[in-house]
């Protein structure tokens, strides 16, 4: 019986790590920063609509930005079935991939994949 309580306190106690860090909130700035560490992770970032590229390859490519980071990162390309208008102010959750190379010249050092789009609250 001891062990069935431990094993059942072991699987809870992970079960509550996992949702702890289903989604970390993020700055365009720091997953640039720290997008090695964060490669796999799902992670949420809030920004603005700044330009919208709809059903390329089956999905459609966001950028966002949210005024932190320099020229080089502080612009967050997301791809999603969803989609936003430029100017929206949204809240976007999803995973960090690198390198990621669609062909054709398509190569992205920082993609956040399979995200949902959500209007900012």
């Amino acid at each position: 019986m001891k062990k069935f309580i431990a094993v059942v306190l072991a699987g809870a106690v992970s079960l509550a790590a996992s949702l702890a860090c289903a989604a970390e909130t993020s700055t365009v700035a720091a997953v640039y920063k720290d997008k090695s560490a964060l490669a796999g992770k799902e992670i949420t970032v809030q920004g603005k609509v700044v330009k919208v590229n709809n059903g390329i390859m089956g999905r459609n490519f966001v950028h966002v930005q949210d005024g932190t980071g320099d020229q080089n990162s502080n612009n967050l390309i997301v791809t999603s079935k969803q989609t936003a208008a430029v100017g929206d102010t949204v809240q976007v959750t999803g995973k960090v991939v690198l390198n990621r190379d669609f062909g054709s010249g398509y190569n992205y050092p920082l993609l956040i994949e399979d995200s949902t789009i959500t209007p900012a609250k």
